[in-house]
């Protein structure tokens, strides 16, 4: 494994700006187990979200709680150094990213882009201006899974995870792929649209998805569909499923006899019931059992599971 993943937050903020990099790296060591994300808002201070509190830096090198006085600010060329960064100098190379408005990097770390759109006829073409940058600090926690993997592998049917973002869905996605892959010897084909399951790097995985095939930067349904071609999965794990597309892959993969185990951004059943894509998801019959998670401040952690006749809208 890469031992640069030992210190994800140093590795995260290297995409920074030199004057912002300069700015938090004396706080690495404190802040290492404690950062969720790094947000930059035009001519804002730069703020530090950690569960319980966010954090900002002074000009004269000490953390704060405090949203005001002499702050460290990410100023315009820090947004175009940070963005130029993070695009590895090639931002039509990251175009189809960006217009998702995310752009994914080294590591499996995320980054959240928001600015001005270009519009033409058939949509949004392009963003300009870029006004805020949430950068997402990826994370790896071996065992995370250990409560559930015990259901999930004594559970035949497939099973979604459900929470709000930074709940920790991505996270214990990553470990349950990788146990079921090792553990229960399962042929586990992982859909990993956005880089921040395996995080692939020149074909290597950077996170440790045991002996998954990792399906890397393929539309959700353009990938399950080669991997019920190409690799005789037995289970496909993927993340953020909600769309009617993707209703559709799910019953292709259901009805190839493969079981789905997937993450969607529902904080409740009523929220999941809500969205149109979710519900034609579950109609399908792929998901026996739907597990909810806890908000940001207690990520990981399970708040309700639900099974059978509770899963009807």
């Amino acid at each position: 494994m890469n031992q640069a993943l030992k210190h994800r937050l140093a590795q995260a903020a290297g995409c920074l700006s030199p004057p912002l990099y300069r700015a938090i790296e004396p706080y690495f060591s404190e802040l290492e187990n404690k950062v969720q994300e790094i947000r930059l808002r035009l001519g804002r201070p730069l703020s530090i979200v950690c569960p319980e509190q966010t954090c900002f830096l002074t000009v004269h090198g000490s953390l704060t709680d405090l949203p005001c006085g002499d702050l460290v600010c990410a100023e315009r060329e820090d947004m175009r150094q940070t963005f130029e960064k993070m695009c590895n100098y090639s931002v039509y190379a990251r175009r189809r990213e960006i217009l998702n408005g995310f752009i994914t990097l080294r590591g499996g770390h995320r980054a959240g882009i928001c600015g001005t759109a270009v519009t033409d006829e058939n949509g949004t073409v392009n963003i300009r201006d870029i006004s805020s940058i949430n950068l997402r600090v990826a994370r790896e926690h071996k065992g995370c899974a250990d409560r559930i993997f015990q259901a999930v592998s004594r559970d035949s049917g497939g099973v979604l995870l459900c929470g709000a973002p930074c709940s920790g869905k991505t996270t214990l996605l990553r470990d349950l792929a990788r146990r079921l892959s090792l553990s229960e010897r399962q042929n586990v084909s992982l859909i990993d649209e956005r880089g921040e399951l395996a995080a692939i790097t020149a074909g290597e995985a950077q996170n440790d998805v045991g002996l998954c095939d990792v399906f890397d930067g393929y539309p959700k349904a353009q990938a399950m569909e080669q991997a019920l071609r190409t690799m005789s999965p037995q289970i496909i794990v993927c993340d953020e499923i909600g769309s009617r597309e993707d209703a559709a892959a799910v019953r292709q993969a259901l009805n190839s006899g493969v079981r789905l185990i997937a993450a969607a951004h529902a904080k409740s059943r009523g929220e999941l019931f809500a969205r149109e894509g979710l519900r034609e998801i579950l109609s399908t019959g792929a998901f026996s059992t739907v597990i909810f998670l806890h908000g940001r401040d207690r990520a990981g952690e399970v708040r309700e599971i639900m099974r059978g006749e509770r899963l009807a809208a």
